[in-house]
């Protein structure tokens, strides 16, 4: 069973800025690949960005495209998002997945893809 657990959520201002980090309970991380979604009130889990086994291939939500950064680094088995120019509307549970895959390429932008998911960090952006 594949556990991961995020971190770094927390309060800040609009503007400001926020690394979330995402640790897997894995030998490696190497032939997952990983996103991360997010859900706010009321509101349907909505993809975020996503990044392929090597970290090669990526691809974001056009509501964060230029502001959010996934990455990973598999020796560290973490994930990380680092968010800029933070918005009220930026304001939910952020969460990461993983889905085991043997292609190097991949990525994948739908919550049912995929096969594990942390429990969350919350995201709260002031105005």
């Amino acid at each position: 069973q594949v556990q991961l657990v995020e971190s770094g959520g927390g309060l800040v201002q609009a503007g400001g800025s926020l690394r979330l980090s995402c640790a897997a309970s894995l030998r490696t991380i190497s032939n997952y690949a990983m996103g991360w979604f997010r859900q706010a009130p009321g509101k349907a889990r909505e993809f975020v960005a996503a990044i392929s086994t090597s970290g090669g291939r990526i691809s974001y939500a056009d509501s964060v495209k230029g502001r959010l950064t996934i990455s990973r680094d598999n020796a560290k088995n973490t994930v990380y998002l680092l968010m800029n120019s933070l918005k009220p509307e930026d304001t939910a549970d952020y969460y990461c997945a993983a889905k085991a895959s043997y292609r190097s390429g991949d990525y994948y932008l739908a919550k049912d893809d995929y096969d594990y998911w942390g429990q969350g960090t919350q995201v709260t952006v002031s105005s």
